[in-house]
């Protein structure tokens, strides 16, 4: 087995002794690094994947996580647990199921200006693009096109189009629905929309959207994949969104279902509250309590 790692973590193994065997790549020139790796082992939290996610501009091979960071979201394994989880994903494991791989799909954007595309700025991306106004005191004025059919001009501080992976991040701080990583769709979401009646929407995957600044602006917007690589769109500039053709496959845990609930409930605390109790064990506890007639009644008038 051949093992590789990012150029600095090869500098630190380099200065101990036995680990020789560890070898690197050269970030600059990735674009067949696919070809080299059979999968992926990510160490950390969210961030470390979606690391991962800009590593391979193309295809994907399938991504192992294990939580070592404070939330982690997508790292459903646990550090503890890495020997036994590794030899069950590279020699199979015992159940007749396999392992299970959740295909999360990316979103490919490309920024074009003047309606001409910008040479290297193509970004496949795994949780969202964000257009804002940045540090601009106005509100956003963003063009909203769908194969080049106008359906709506924001107004608001931004705007994000999210994967569903990315549904349970940015998205949904800003008011979008969670979404499963199976379903296949977008996520449209304003933020702080100076319209009540704008509400957040989910898209096919088959849309083409472009955000477009128009001349007629007050002020430029910036725009960010994955909260990275911001820059800024001066008026005619536009960022064209559309599905990737390689989505990042992330080996799950247990099952592709069992473990987004899991991460709902363990990070978000999703739907976390007191069981209601029986009214018979509650009229049964009152009735061994000691209690005066006239709290009695209160306590029935309120249950």
């Amino acid at each position: 087995m051949n093992v590789l790692v990012e150029p600095e973590v090869h500098d630190m193994f380099a200065s101990l002794p036995g680990f020789g065997f560890i070898q690197t790549f050269h970030i600059q020139n990735a674009s067949d690094l696919h070809e080299r790796v059979d999968f992926v082992a990510c160490l950390g939290g969210d961030g470390v994947i979606l690391h991962a996610s800009n590593l391979f501009r193309g295809a994907v091979p399938p991504v192992v996580s294990f939580n070592l960071g404070s939330l982690g979201f997508l790292t459903a394994h646990h550090f503890a647990d890495f020997q036994r989880d590794m030899r069950s994903i590279i020699h199979g494991n015992i159940t007749t199921d396999g392992v299970y791989i959740t295909l999360r799909m990316r979103l490919r954007s490309e920024i074009f200006r003047k309606g001409k595309a910008v040479p290297g700025k193509v970004f496949d991306v795994l949780n969202e693009v964000v257009v804002d106004r940045g540090s601009n005191p106005y509100l956003c004025k963003i063009e909203c096109y769908e194969r080049n059919h106008l359906i709506t001009k924001v107004q608001a501080d931004g705007v994000i189009v999210a994967t569903p992976t990315g549904s349970t991040a940015y998205s949904t701080s800003a008011g979008g629905s969670m979404v499963h990583p199976n379903v296949p769709c977008m996520l449209f979401t304003p933020i702080c929309p100076h319209s009540l009646s704008f509400r957040p929407v989910i898209l096919p995957d088959s849309a083409q959207l472009e955000l477009k600044i128009p001349d007629d602006a007050r002020s430029n917007s910036w725009v960010s994949f994955d909260g990275k690589r911001r820059q800024q769109l001066s008026k005619g500039d536009s960022v064209r969104i559309s599905m990737s053709e390689h989505p990042l496959p992330t080996i799950n845990k247990c099952d592709q279902t069992g473990d987004w609930f899991r991460s709902l409930v363990r990070c978000l605390n999703w739907n976390e509250r007191m069981e209601q109790k029986d009214r018979g064990i509650l009229i049964t506890a009152l009735s061994r309590s000691v209690i005066n007639k006239h709290a009695f009644k209160c306590i029935l008038l309120c249950n």
